[in-house]
């Protein structure tokens, strides 16, 4: 017979590890089983759209890549995208298959954190981690031979890309390609199959798919929960309506198909880095782009299937060299909105699991 004990309010975070030192949540548990949970986010508060004001179209790339700091190029390509369509300016064709291939690069990147981390929520404090910083490791060399930079890397720019790729880079690149469906083997492997990684996260913190609708939820979790919605298909940007790709989707929207999905997109992103390196076509990689560029009055709203979801960015113009207003819709923001339906009436253990498949950077979430 279950024996019902006073209800316990505490504080999870922001110190504790699994909350990455910015977020804390607010709890209530009957013993061990959560019955309330008030996300407090306010932790990390960059200010980044009110700084954008202040700022010229140009200058504002440094400050996308701090936002979901594991995915500069994805914040990258979204913004300069909602500048191109504010200012109207063209972007030449090689420089947008350098697009996609660094935002397809970004996108492995980011699965392969979201995956490491999932794990060590789980309790497996080193290998599947070090597992995933080792491909990683592979794909900030790539980023340092276009730009000079890891993580932080600015180097999209409106009208096209800073520069172009050195030779050096597309035969590491197709190294990459080569080796990174094995890599991905060698992950499912480890994990796919693990007993306790399937008890652990089997039927735990579903997520239907009409609620993640209604909810605006975007990205892997709300594929993993069987909805086959992806920007990439449903709204074509730069050349992905050009290439051949399937969209992974699951069919519970558990803990386990949100790890999964974002397998799959890992598989799903080598095949068009692949078939960009076969047809990108010769030319400049920079469009006619002043460098103060000063967009004429208006609005303009642009967006990318970011690895979290759809990364979109609403600029107002006034005419001048800077945004007159700038808003970002954030994936990991609308993705946390969710995070209470998930945990109530799973324990403490599945909290720190639901909370990790949902993939959230807090310099996205409280920018």
């Amino acid at each position: 017979m279950a024996i019902r004990t006073e209800p316990v309010t505490i504080n999870l975070g922001p110190q504790h590890p699994s909350t990455h030192g910015v977020f804390r949540l607010r709890v209530t548990f009957d013993g061990e089983v959560v019955i309330d949970v008030e996300p407090v986010i306010g932790y990390l508060h960059r200010g980044s759209e009110k700084l954008a004001e202040g700022r010229t179209y140009v200058q504002i790339v440094t400050l996308t890549d701090r936002m979901d700091y594991v995915a500069s190029m994805s914040n990258n390509l979204a913004y300069v995208r909602a500048v191109e369509k504010l200012a109207g300016i063209e972007v030449p064709e090689r420089a947008q298959y350098i697009r996609v291939i660094s935002a397809e690069l970004q996108r492995i990147a980011s699965h392969l954190m979201a995956t490491g981390f999932l794990l060590n929520d789980l309790g497996a404090l080193a290998t599947p981690l070090m597992y995933c910083f080792r491909e990683r490791e592979r794909i900030l060399d790539l980023f340092e031979m276009l730009c000079g930079a890891r993580i932080t890397l600015t180097y999209m720019r409106p009208g096209g890309v800073l520069q172009d790729a050195p030779d050096d880079f597309w035969r590491a690149l197709r190294a990459f390609t080569n080796d990174m469906p094995g890599y991905i083997d060698e992950l499912e492997a480890l994990i796919s199959g693990n007993e306790i990684v399937l008890a652990r996260t089997r039927d735990v913190g579903t997520l239907s798919a009409e609620k993640a609708i209604n909810s605006s939820i975007t990205g892997p979790m709300l594929r993993a929960s069987g909805v086959e919605w992806d920007l990439r298909k449903a709204d074509p940007y730069e050349i992905y309506d050009r290439l051949d790709f399937d969209i992974p989707i699951g069919a519970l929207g558990d803990t386990f198909d949100r790890y999964i999905v974002r397998i799959l997109e890992m598989r799903e992103s080598v095949k068009i880095i692949e078939q960009c390196i076969h047809d990108i076509p010769n030319g400049p990689v920079r469009g006619d782009a002043p460098p103060f560029i000063r967009a004429p009055e208006g609005e303009a709203y642009a967006s990318v299937e970011g690895p979290k979801g759809e990364l979109g960015f609403y600029l107002v113009s006034d005419g001048g060299i800077s945004p007159y207003r700038c808003h970002v819709r954030a994936p990991s923001f609308i993705n946390l909105t969710v995070l209470r339906d998930m945990l109530v009436n799973w324990k403490m253990g599945d909290l720190i699991i639901i909370f990790g498949s949902i993939d959230v950077v807090m310099g996205e979430v409280d920018r």
